[in-house]
């Protein structure tokens, strides 16, 4: 476990502690809502988690690293920022998937597009967004979105 994963852990512990000591049935309150949270997301975890280990099971390294590896340039950002603007993952559930990535051979910039066109575009959101900014509005909104997450990858890949 690293020195970030700790840290966290302990703050939220002192938190929870701290819960606790100001109003013991609001944090059993809290408590409760957090884990109806987690079993209701724990389907999702392990489609994610079995996706991942069908990926690297029947895709090779080479394969991964040939469509989304530093040699798939442009076009590699581009298929993967769409495919991420596409999927409905949970954030926190594409670091995984982007970490596995990484592993097979993509580059530090196709796996950039991938998490910031999943967590900046919402096409499942998009209806609603229509209805509420108008269609313009929307349209623009994860047009933009999408043109900005392919320089952010590009910016990623050419620090990092």
């Amino acid at each position: 476990m690293n020195v970030t994963a700790i840290f966290i852990n302990l703050i939220a512990i002192v938190g929870l502690l701290i819960a606790f000591y100001k109003n013991r049935e609001k944090a059993m309150m809290s408590l409760k809502v957090a884990v109806k949270g987690f079993i209701k997301m724990l389907p999702m975890v392990l489609i994610i988690i079995l996706g991942i280990g069908l990926l690297l099971g029947l895709v090779s390294p080479g394969t991964i690293s040939r469509f989304a590896g530093e040699q798939s340039g442009f076009w590699g950002v581009l298929i993967v920022g769409l495919l991420g603007a596409v999927l409905f993952i949970p954030a926190l559930l594409s670091f995984p998937l982007a970490a596995s990535l990484l592993d097979g051979g993509a580059s530090i910039s196709v796996v950039a597009a991938f998490i910031t066109t999943l967590t900046m575009i919402g096409t499942v959101t998009l209806p609603l967004e229509i209805r509420e900014l108008g269609k313009k509005m929307a349209l623009l909104r994860s047009g933009m979105s999408f043109l900005i997450a392919i320089i952010i990858a590009f910016i990623m890949g050419a620090i990092l």
